[in-house]
């Protein structure tokens, strides 16, 4: 990243910001992957590195899926759980596994692995988020790993020669300065959309984002908003 990084400008049509701990941005990646080779575009694909336990506090399970450590209020952890209910039902639409995390991680690492990807082609970093997406929701990859994530990076396609030295570097700053300057541009949660100067957030805007990326043809699509409790946001 550069002084001129701009949270609401690219040079592709579509900005597309996800985490790869949230269950949303997870399911909402394939069906925008879908338009954008339909439409036949690029995507910029950011990563947005949420701080949850600010919002939505944090818990860890055991072995046996047990609480053994939280910080939550009975409306923190309806909203947790109505969520990966939500999420486990549109996934099971698309023969995905969304299984909830033991865990808040630090999914830092993860996406300056992304960042380095990318690095590398949109084709390259399409390839990383699939490795690192699918098995970490279920329960089989550890994020929080950099020999995990250089592994992945050279399965992928991307080659992880230097890329320990760019993680405990430039890639730190680089990661740290681009979360700051999203999150100071009203950017705050995924997987959120950015087509024509415009933000959305919410899976549920993909029919407008594609219209909009489609030109406009016809009447725009009706969108159907659930109800915000007061304390949930940050992930849709």
């Amino acid at each position: 990243m550069t002084d001129r990084f701009d949270p609401f400008v690219s040079a592709s049509p579509l900005i597309v910001y996800l985490d790869i701990k949230s269950p949303y941005a997870y399911l909402a990646m394939d069906p925008t992957a879908e338009i954008a080779d339909e439409i036949g575009i690029d995507v910029d694909w950011r990563p947005l590195t949420l701080d949850i336990p600010s919002y939505l506090g944090s818990a860890r399970l055991g072995e046996q899926d047990e609480v053994v450590e939280q910080d939550r209020s009975e409306e923190q952890w309806a909203a947790v759980k109505y969520a990966y209910r939500d999420c486990r039902r549109y996934a099971a639409l698309r023969d995905s596994t969304v299984r909830g995390t033991v865990k808040i991680w630090d999914t830092s690492i993860a996406h300056i692995g992304w960042m380095w990807a990318k690095a590398r082609g949109e084709s390259v970093l399409r390839r990383y988020l699939d490795l690192v997406y699918r098995p970490f929701w279920r329960r089989e990859l550890d994020v929080e790993d950099p020999q995990v994530i250089a592994a992945l990076l050279e399965q992928a396609g991307a080659g992880a020669a230097g890329f320990e030295a760019f993680l405990g570097g430039g890639g730190q700053v680089e990661h740290d300065a681009m979360q700051t300057a999203i999150f100071d541009a009203g950017i705050f949660g995924v997987p959120s959309f950015v087509v024509q100067g415009e933000l959305f957030f919410g899976r549920e805007n993909l029919p407008m984002v594609r219209w909009i990326l489609a030109g406009r043809r016809g009447a725009a699509p009706d969108v159907a908003y659930r109800s915000f409790g007061s304390g949930a946001h940050g992930t849709e």
